[in-house]
């Protein structure tokens, strides 16, 4: 898949963190408010370039992919996983943060799908997606009443009284995350290939060697 979403979960969290992240967050999420209207403008932008030329405009992909990035990290620490205790990085850009979200970029794209895909092709995975989330994954927070929140709350509170995240429930976890950001990257234009309708658990996504550190 061009999209690839990892998120390895850090040994020995926290038993009472994941209660002030909420508050620990807030920064990120003033910022990711101003980068969600920024990407929304890009993206418009980036539709009126591939209908004329075929291709998305390279700088604007890397901010596109960068503010799904710095989503999904804050999303992966806070209450779209509570994975780490590591604090986010304030940036686009990759760094060793234990989660990580991998577009490659096309080298060209369809003129015409682009009048399509994002309400008409997608619809039946923004279905599913929003079963599973809630839309929750779209604000980096899935503290709604949803799948993903259930889940969540349930790995917090496991988490408080016995000090372990279940692996099981992490995995699926991924699996929905991995999902919502594909089926993204594909409304947002970012490829011509569908997002397959399966989860791929774990904190992989393979295959592991397409994470090429020196692209978008």
């Amino acid at each position: 898949m061009p999209a690839q979403l990892t998120g390895q979960l850090e040994p020995g969290l926290s038993r009472w963190k994941w209660l002030v992240k909420w508050f620990l967050a807030i920064p990120h999420y003033a910022v990711l408010a101003v980068l969600w209207v920024a990407f929304l403008v890009v993206t418009f932008a980036a539709g009126v370039a591939i209908l004329f030329t075929g291709r998305y405009p390279a700088a604007l992909f890397q901010f596109a992919v960068g503010v799904l990035r710095w989503n999904w990290r804050v999303s992966f620490y806070a209450y779209g996983v509570l994975g780490t205790d590591e604090y986010p990085p304030f940036t686009l850009a990759r760094t060793a943060y234990p989660a990580d979200f991998f577009v490659a970029c096309p080298e060209s794209l369809s003129h015409w799908q682009i009048l399509l895909k994002s309400w008409l092709f997608a619809l039946p995975q923004l279905l599913v997606v929003s079963l599973l989330t809630g839309g929750a994954w779209a604000s980096a927070s899935a503290s709604g009443i949803s799948l993903v929140g259930v889940l969540v709350l349930v790995a917090a509170v496991v988490l408080l009284f016995t000090g372990v995240y279940r692996v099981g429930v992490f995995n699926l976890l991924m699996g929905i995350n991995r999902l919502a950001l594909r089926t993204m990257a594909y409304v947002a234009l970012m490829t011509d290939k569908y997002p397959p309708f399966r989860l791929g658990q774990g904190p992989f996504d393979p295959p592991a060697d397409a994470l090429n550190p020196g692209s978008a």
